[in-house]
């Protein structure tokens, strides 16, 4: 008759944690499952039924736990013999992924026409590009900004942000032009489990809406209103509900971007009355510097992408919901720049 095999409860405890662990090795996990089970008085051939795994593998890491304790749970095979001449391989793979490209014009290798042109295995091209990070079928966009004023037009809007002035109100403001009022000519069939929501390929456009936004950079709160078009005037009809919405005294910053409405002459006639209101432009290319983006990626996840709208006064009537809904529980971003001294002094 086997004996109990005996585990101290700080020892259960680590060997508990490992076996429910998701991210710690499989093997690690099996060892500490047999010794696990071991302890609750179950014999080998019972375990190895159970993990499904050989009785000497059992009895192996049985017999190393009794012997070395948690320290004796790793594996002894000291894993074979690199090949000759790998480090060189491993070399030739890097420098003809970044340097080179295949003959037959295509813009990038993939690990079985590597493979063939190193005469080796696309596994080990495979594994070689994962050591080394590189992912040649990726590809990222990026813009840069072009305006010589950039430093400090983005210092400008990013001391908005972190130290807004007292007493003074800082808003995001922008359009979100040309939102489509679409219908589905087939029924949504609903989410179920195992199925995701699915919609009907062919649908019907009501017309398009254009949303102004402004954000409030101190507590969040978005003030909103559709429009059938995005002009100048329209944007200045905005801008008064922005003042009209503050207290005559206070002093109103909008951030905005460089779309010509923005900067025609009837805004700055508007400017030129309104001596409490500045305006600060972020620089060319710099959406990403105006929160008011941000919340609109959001409207566009919850609202915009999947909605079923049956006209135009349907969407106004659903955004302007989502809008109030949004300010009940509204919170400002946490606004953070890294690495200041790369770009902005």
């Amino acid at each position: 008759m086997e004996t109990r095999l005996v585990i101290s409860p700080p020892e259960r405890r680590e060997l508990t944690q490992v076996a429910r662990s998701r991210s710690a090795r499989a093997e690690d996990v099996t060892r500490a499952r047999i010794v696990l089970d071991l302890a609750t008085g179950a014999g080998v051939r019972a375990v190895s039924r159970r993990l499904d795994c050989s009785v000497n593998t059992v009895r192996l890491w049985r017999d190393r736990f009794e012997g070395e304790r948690l320290g004796g749970l790793y594996a002894r095979h000291e894993g074979r013999q690199p090949d000759s001449g790998a480090e060189r391989l491993e070399a030739r793979i890097i420098d003809w992924t970044l340097h080179r490209k295949p003959a037959d014009g295509s813009t990038q290798w993939s690990t079985r026409s590597l493979a063939k042109q190193l005469d080796t295995t696309h596994m080990r091209v495979a594994r070689v590009w994962a050591k080394a990070g590189l992912q040649p079928h990726r590809m990222r966009r990026y813009k840069t900004s072009s305006d010589p004023d950039f430093e400090t037009k983005a210092a400008d809007i990013l001391g908005l942000y972190l130290k807004p002035p007292v007493n003074a109100a800082v808003f995001c403001v922008d359009e979100k032009t040309a939102i489509q009022a679409l219908d589905r000519l087939d029924p949504v069939l609903p989410l179920s489990p195992g199925r995701a929501e699915r919609h009907g390929f062919e649908y019907f456009r009501h017309g398009t809406l254009s949303l102004y936004a402004a954000l409030d950079t101190h507590n969040g709160a978005v003030l909103g209103k559709t429009a059938e078009r995005h002009t100048s005037a329209e944007f200045v009809a905005f801008l008064a509900d922005i003042i009209a919405s503050q207290p005559e005294t206070r002093e109103i910053h909008i951030i905005a971007d460089n779309l010509s409405a923005h900067r025609t002459t009837r805004v700055t006639a508007f400017l030129e009355q309104h001596p409490n209101v500045h305006m600060h432009y972020t620089p060319t290319y710099c959406s990403w510097l105006n929160q008011i983006e941000i919340w609109f990626s959001k409207i566009e996840r919850d609202l915009i992408a999947r909605g079923v709208f049956t006209s135009k006064a349907d969407l106004k009537r659903k955004i302007l919901k989502y809008i109030r809904h949004y300010n009940q529980d509204a919170k400002p971003f946490k606004w953070t720049y890294r690495n200041t001294a790369n770009r902005i002094k």
